[in-house]
């Protein structure tokens, strides 16, 4: 079977943290596609403690964090995997292919790594804003609890 190198961009882009695109080349057996998804259910599982509890809940933080590290590591993924040159992926994920089935990447490689950075920078820079936005939040009830 052809592993085809813009299919697992594709996978990584537009369902990160699913584990899909690990799934693809390794199949069941793949370790890392096994614990985004569970990171990913736990992220969402952490968002819906955090919406029912007004944002004030650790666990529903560390749940959401590990969400978000899912999410973030499969763009990640996609942009290293995207960027590695055909020859080392036909290597490593195609062996013993014939001349003609070799890897040709193309813009549709090149725009998923492209999006997968901005993506990634951009929810990277909201998730941190809004932590310590709520981090501060916190500090500040806190101190009006110990003034009164």
């Amino acid at each position: 079977m052809n592993n085809s190198k813009l299919l697992f961009c594709a996978l990584g882009f537009f369902l990160p943290g699913s584990g899909l695109n690990c799934f693809y080349l390794q199949g069941l057996k793949s370790f890392w596609a096994w614990v985004q998804l569970f990171a990913l259910i736990g992220g969402i599982a952490g968002w819906t403690i955090l919406k029912s509890e007004h944002f004030h809940s650790a666990p529903g933080w560390v749940l959401l964090t590990f969400g978000f590290i899912a999410i973030e590591a499969s763009w990640l993924t996609t942009i290293t995997f995207g960027l590695r040159p055909d020859e080392k992926w036909d290597a490593q994920f195609n062996p013993g292919i014939e001349e003609q089935g070799r890897t040709r990447s193309g813009w549709p490689v090149i725009l998923t790594v492209i999006f997968s950075l901005v993506f990634g920078a951009g929810v990277m820079m909201t998730f941190l804003a809004v932590s310590f936005e709520q981090f501060f939040i916190s500090q500040i009830h806190e101190a009006k609890k110990l003034s009164q």
